[in-house]
């Protein structure tokens, strides 16, 4: 699987994560399928009030609605743009995911909410304006494997 993040994305986690602070934050990814396998990061929603110094559970109402306003945007076609993942940061920690990051998507990808596959994506900024991520596809039956990110120019 490929995963690329528009700039204007990087620009947004960037300006979040910097008004955080020490707070972990995150929220869900919004994608478009570019074809099969190869995916865009095209937007996120971001939680900016319920995370802790070493802990983050988004609210799920938030983030609903922000992925209502996406598929309004995108003209619902399903098959093209759609939910993608799941974000969040570890400002003061390595973007490796957490025993209970993995736990969290597994449930996520094998619960009853018909999701197939989901990306997680971490991230932590460095001196300001450095963004540090890893990126991890989880697939129903699968084990978890990383997935290069790349960023796409302007």
């Amino acid at each position: 699987m490929r995963v690329d993040i528009s700039s204007h994305v990087k620009d947004k986690l960037r300006k979040a994560l910097r008004a955080s602070g020490s707070r972990e934050i995150g929220g869900v990814l919004m994608g478009e399928q570019i074809e099969p396998g190869h995916f865009k990061v095209v937007d996120l929603s971001i939680d900016s009030q319920t995370g802790g110094r070493a802990h983050f559970v988004r609210d799920t109402e938030a983030h609903a609605e922000a992925l209502a306003a996406f598929f309004r945007q995108t003209g619902h076609q399903y098959d093209r743009f759609n939910y993608l993942g799941e974000w969040h940061s570890h400002p003061r920690f390595s973007v490796t995911p957490s025993t209970q990051d993995v736990s969290s998507m597994i449930d996520l990808v094998e619960g009853g909410r018909g999701i197939d596959f989901a990306v997680l994506l971490i991230v932590r900024l460095h001196w300001w304006r450095w963004i540090t991520c890893s990126c991890t596809l989880f697939c129903r039956g699968a084990k978890p494997v990383p997935v290069d990110l790349s960023e796409e120019n302007r």
